[in-house]
């Protein structure tokens, strides 16, 4: 049987993940920490349209706006769905705001940041800053996960049957250590080596495991899915 890696990601990116985890020789354990739901999303006149997740993508309505995409992934997803002017920063809200700095006017009109609910504030922030005037409107809600599979509690049972977790964000990595906690599986998650997409949420993911720690925290090179998934090397 091979390794198992534990998947957090919400679906419907999580199902994308597990295939590509399966690629390298792994066993896929789906385990999202949150459940996505759109929320009716009006666009409104703007030089641009922010995206800050592939949710975000999926969420909002095509339209022919100029659309700054904070990661490749992002922008694929916006360019599947029909946006024709895409263009992809380098994967994070600091790069996403970078992005927009170099190649906006804030004397061409207000931003549309589109976002998860709870989320985007410090970028919003960060563009106001640079003398933008940002319209943040929500695109998706995501609500913490009731439970976890019993598929993935089954194979934590199991010493030795899971080697690794894979965390996407701060907010997820927290949601998911939670219910770990909860299904009694805390010391058994310690035993994970956690790789996570970002220092942020390398540090999130330290923070609420506690009082056990990771067998390893692993912080990909690129804060996208190719370098996350480089972590786990072959299966």
């Amino acid at each position: 049987m091979p390794a198992g890696v534990l998947v957090t990601r919400p679906e419907p990116g999580a199902a994308e993940t597990a295939r590509r985890v399966a690629a390298l020789g792994f066993q896929p354990i789906l385990a999202p920490a949150l459940v996505l739901a759109p929320r009716a999303f009006a666009p409104v006149p703007a030089q641009a349209l922010l995206l800050t997740s592939r949710a975000a993508a999926r969420a909002v309505p095509v339209s022919d706006a100029r659309v700054l995409a904070v990661g490749e992934a992002t922008a694929e997803e916006a360019r599947a769905r029909g946006f024709a002017r895409v263009e992809a920063a380098a994967g994070d809200a600091a790069a996403l705001a970078d992005h927009a700095a170099a190649r906006l006017d804030p004397a061409a009109g207000p931003l549309l940041l589109a976002v998860g609910e709870g989320y985007g504030a410090e970028l919003a922030a960060d563009l106001r800053g640079r003398g933008f005037r940002v319209l943040r409107r929500i695109a998706y809600a995501a609500r913490p996960a009731a439970t976890l599979p019993a598929e993935a509690v089954a194979a934590l049972q199991k010493d030795g049957a899971v080697v690794a977790v894979l965390f996407f964000s701060p907010r997820s990595a927290g949601c998911a250590i939670s219910l770990l906690k909860a299904s009694g599986l805390g010391a058994a998650a310690a035993g994970l080596e956690a790789l996570a997409i970002s220092p942020r949420v390398a540090e999130a993911a330290a923070r609420a495991i506690s009082p056990f720690a990771w067998r390893a925290v692993r912080v990909a090179g690129r804060p996208d899915q190719d370098a996350l998934l480089a972590l786990l090397g072959p299966g």
